[in-house]
């Protein structure tokens, strides 16, 4: 297992981008001579037998084994919520948290439902973000705090984790680091989100379109950008990405805010989330697009758009099953089964 320490500067991040590990060419060469000899017509099981593939690569081992599913969800408030781009007012973040607790959300249920591990991490709710169209939204030291913390909550016994969040205002946050990370206008980033009407939708656009010109001479790399458009969370669950690939694991990602946050690492090394799946396509119109850009291929399409990591959790059992057929199917050989080569 790899040992790294919590990064103290946004310096520190980028050194560690540059020591992040290959996939493990041995492991995967052994899942692709396994998938041959599998009771199955070669490519029948179709992505199932990608994942296969791509587990043993991540984990460094063949089999895969997904004992240990960690459900990662960080939560933060966000001042430019004050600019009215959300439909729900900034509380309810602090208050779906007590429901996450309570027991009482859809991503409980979700997670319980994959055998999966729930954590929910309450960043800095009482202090919100500064408004990022006037100042940049967090400082550097604040950021690199939220990236340490999502950091230090991948366990080195994890086989497998989810990044998700809560954050009201988030995907106008979403919205913005996809504007400065891929070009385009607001108008190709911004979407209803939470569900707001014409007039919010004009309102976000327009709250993207400044804070990408309040802050478009200091964008230098994605880490700039996630310090001066992101949020608390978004840095955590980029923390947690790159902390779950020094440590080789794979990961699922959510929906558009945790692909945008994933995005800011994506734009500092272009390898640097080929650990990640897309754990499905969010009807958030632009998590699309993104998911496109970024070259992810998402596993579900379920019209889903809660975030919560409720997309990532559903996906863990597909992921489960790619693992369980491809390590517990015979082979031609052991079923006593003729394969079309012989014949």
């Amino acid at each position: 297992m790899t040992t790294f320490a919590l990064p103290q500067s946004l310096a520190d991040v980028r050194a560690l981008l540059r020591s992040i590990p290959a996939a493990d060419q041995a492991a995967m060469a052994q899942a692709d001579d396994r998938e041959g000899q599998l009771t199955k017509p070669a490519g029948s099981l179709g992505r199932l037998e990608d994942l296969a593939r791509w587990l043993a690569g991540w984990q460094g081992r063949h089999p895969a084994v997904i004992d240990r599913t960690q459900v990662l969800i960080f939560a933060g408030n966000h001042g430019v919520a004050a600019q009215g781009v959300s439909a729900f007012p900034a509380e309810v973040t602090v208050q779906m948290v007590a429901n996450f607790a309570a027991g009482g959300a859809a991503i409980n249920q979700l997670s319980q439902a994959a055998g999966a591990e729930l954590q929910v991490f309450d960043l800095d709710l009482d202090t919100p973000t500064a408004d990022f169209t006037v100042e940049p939204a967090m400082s550097e030291a604040d950021c690199v705090a939220a990236l340490a913390k999502g950091m230090a909550s991948v366990a080195d016994d994890a086989d497998l984790i989810c990044v998700g969040e809560m954050g009201i205002a988030n995907t106008t946050v979403a919205a913005a680091l996809s504007r400065a990370l891929l070009g385009g206008t607001a108008v190709d980033w911004v979407g209803p989100g939470t569900g707001v009407d014409h007039t919010g939708l004009l309102r976000k656009q327009s709250v993207v379109e400044t804070a990408f010109h309040t802050h478009q001479d200091h964008l230098n790399d994605g880490l700039d950008a996630l310090q001066r458009l992101g949020g608390r969370e978004l840095a955590a669950m980029a923390g947690a990405v790159l902390a779950a690939r020094l440590k080789r694991i794979p990961v699922l990602l959510d929906g558009y805010v945790s692909t945008a946050a994933a995005a800011t690492l994506w734009a500092c090394d272009k390898s640097a989330l080929d650990h990640c799946q897309a754990a499905h396509r969010s009807a958030e119109p632009a998590h699309i697009k993104l998911l496109e850009r970024l070259g992810l291929e998402p596993l579900l399409d379920l019209g889903m758009r809660l975030g919560e990591g409720s997309g990532a959790a559903l996906a863990v059992s597909i992921v489960k099953a790619a693992a369980t057929t491809h390590a517990g199917m015979a082979t031609f050989a052991e079923a006593g089964v003729s394969n079309k080569d012989e014949n």
